[in-house]
């Protein structure tokens, strides 16, 4: 995992981010807000991880969005363009668009989920729910990190299989057998890690209404100018949305997308929104490597 400058600010703010994000990007069909999402999710994913992990995941999900791109169409036939009739059932071009900014929207969504789930780490989510619901900010907590550490000690499990020499036949047979006795050993190692981790912050005194807490986050002048910009971005965006210049009909027919003075300004600060956190990692790189230079 790389260092994000991001993940400086104070956990409430990195929280609203994401949850404006995620309400934008699941609540609006816009096309192009859509597509600013969907950038701005990969523009950060991969200021986040490395070259080749990026191109792996754009690989992964360019197919996922082939797929739900064609199933759309293939179920529903609304729309008046038609395009050909498969089984006398006719697809169309309205539904053929619709299913690719579908396709886009839960791609997007993946994409920031994966941010949040690198930025958003366990100390913050405690530190934002432990005193006002504690069972459920450590259930939070517990989920955010169970994935990539599931996924080490699968790499670590297999390789210890591996040097015990049970991969030795070398056929689909026993690579099928390896991946079961992978898959039982995690749920095992998985059910023994969740009782521990109980018992030690019950141990701890977690949850406990007397119980102090130190933590090391603290709002500062940055903090307070996010919670202006994300107020800024919300006004306007509900404005263009009341207005009608966010709303974009797929159905019967594709509407318009409107390029007037206030709606390619209502884009642009909605693609300023979602590039944010890349814009500011670019530019901490910058500088670091500006500093670096005059050592």
């Amino acid at each position: 995992m790389i260092m994000s400058r991001f993940e400086s600010f104070h956990p409430l703010v990195i929280f609203l981010y994401y949850v404006i994000v995620l309400f934008v990007t699941m609540f609006t069909n816009h096309p192009i807000v859509l597509l600013c999402a969907l950038t701005g999710g990969i523009a950060f994913s991969g200021t986040l991880s490395t070259g080749r992990q990026l191109l792996s995941d754009i690989g992964f999900y360019l197919l996922l969005f082939i797929l739900l791109s064609l199933a759309n169409p293939l179920f529903t036939h609304n729309g008046e363009t038609v395009l050909f009739f498969m089984n006398d059932n006719p697809v169309t071009k309205e539904a053929f668009v619709y299913g690719e900014f579908i396709a886009i929207m839960i791609i997007a969504v993946i994409f920031w989920s994966k941010c949040l789930n690198q930025v958003m780490t366990t100390d913050k989510v405690l530190f934002l729910f432990g005193r006002v619901v504690p069972k459920l900010s450590l259930i939070l907590a517990m989920a955010l990190r169970f994935i990539p550490l599931f996924k080490r000690q699968a790499i670590i499990i297999n390789n210890s299989q591996k040097t015990m020499g049970l991969y030795a036949a070398d056929n689909m047979p026993d690579k099928v057998k390896g991946t079961v006795r992978v898959f039982d050993s995690l749920i095992g190692w998985s059910i023994e890690n969740s009782l521990e981790t109980a018992e030690a912050m019950k141990a701890r005194g977690y949850g406990l209404p007397e119980r102090s807490t130190f933590s090391i986050f603290s709002m500062r002048r940055s903090d307070l100018m996010m919670f202006g910009l994300m107020a800024s971005f919300l006004l306007l965006f509900f404005t263009g949305k009341h207005a009608g210049l966010l709303i974009f009909q797929y159905y019967p027919t594709l509407g318009q997308i409107y390029y007037s003075g206030w709606s390619v300004g209502l884009y642009a600060l909605t693609a300023l929104f979602m590039f944010f956190p890349s814009i500011i990692e670019i530019m901490e790189k910058i500088k670091w490597k500006y500093l670096e230079s005059k050592i």
